[in-house]
């Protein structure tokens, strides 16, 4: 990997931990090295005393376009490949107003 896309990578997660964390019952760290590392995702992050979630970071510059256009004004897109299990992709600071209201 290049540096530009290294640093790319780093930036994206940082900027999303930091997100993740202006909710204040909400804990995130980046993996170091997450590339390399022995821990599976980029991000964990959790609400404080409950389930951690592994989160896999992707940032492409027009790659996701049809994701984007899609889900446009919907809460949730399910997608699903065949033989494989659907996804749902949700906005994020409506998963963590998830997360945060679990018990």
């Amino acid at each position: 990997m290049g540096k530009f896309s290294r640093d790319k990578g780093y930036r994206v997660e940082n900027n999303l931990r930091k997100q993740i964390l202006k909710h204040e019952k909400m804990e995130c760290i980046r993996v170091p090295l997450s590339g390399g590392a022995s821990i599976r995702g980029d991000l964990i992050f959790n609400k404080i005393g409950g389930e951690k979630w592994y989160a896999e970071v992707k940032a492409r510059a027009d790659g996701f376009k049809n994701i984007y256009k899609w889900k446009d004004d919907h809460e949730v897109l399910i997608i699903k490949a065949d033989n494989k299990k659907a996804l749902a992709i949700v906005d994020l600071d409506d998963l963590i107003t998830l997360i945060e209201e679990q018990k």
